[in-house]
């Protein structure tokens, strides 16, 4: 895919113009993103309900059927399932690395081997992630490794 950035001069409004072959769901989803703009996500804690930007999000894990959103310093709910948060979060951003995580690549600080073909993530809030052999590839080439 191929993409170009033009400038624009001050009297001009932004504009977005997307060429495809066909709009397959891929497109729809860039485009909706577009649409929402900054989205927040929907967390919760204690009672209370919280909106946090997804780029504050280190990673999502999944414990006994309840997924929680892992930030800086707070930990809250989400009522999302994995599989819809993949859906709704930029995937050149958040990945899935394991069953049960998905991960923001902009928080990882280092990438290392571990045992039995699988890795190590290790974030910048210093917590580490293990990525399940089956989803290394899909991390590296997201990375672009």
């Amino acid at each position: 895919m191929k993409v170009t950035i033009v400038d624009i001069g001050p009297d001009e409004e932004e504009e977005l113009i997307l060429k495809c072959r066909f709009l397959d769901e891929e497109m729809v989803k860039i485009i909706n993103r577009f649409k929402q703009g900054g989205t927040k996500l929907t967390v919760y804690k204690e009672g209370g309900m919280f909106f946090v930007e997804p780029a504050e999000v280190f990673y999502f894990e999944s414990v006994d059927q309840k997924v929680f959103a892992y930030c800086a310093s707070e930990v809250y709910q989400v009522r999302s399932k994995l599989y819809e948060l993949l859906d709704e979060l930029p995937g050149w951003i958040f990945v899935r690395v394991s069953k049960s995580v998905i991960l923001n690549i902009n928080k990882m600080k280092s990438l290392t081997p571990a045992f039995g073909g699988r890795y190590e993530a290790l974030l910048k809030n210093g917590e580490k992630v293990i990525i399940s052999r089956q989803y290394v590839s899909s991390l590296k080439e997201v990375l672009g490794v």
